[in-house]
């Protein structure tokens, strides 16, 4: 069996991804600090970097785990 891979947190969930406009969310790289947009539909979905008012990439402080 594969070793689960933590990289990825969720920081931020909002909506339904069955309703309304989808479910949205905020995942952050725990290696890189690097925040993404996830938005998901039925079986649709996209995923894109988060950028700053000057098209550099949102970087959250990354926590070292053992």
């Amino acid at each position: 069996m594969a070793k689960k891979n933590n990289r990825f947190e969720v920081v931020f969930m909002d909506g339904n991804s069955i309703k309304d406009g989808g479910q949205r969310e905020i995942l952050v790289d725990t290696e890189t600090g690097v925040n993404y947009l996830v938005w998901k539909s039925g079986y649709a979905g996209g995923i894109t970097p988060l950028l700053d008012r000057e098209g550099k990439p949102v970087i959250s402080a990354v926590v070292m785990k053992d």
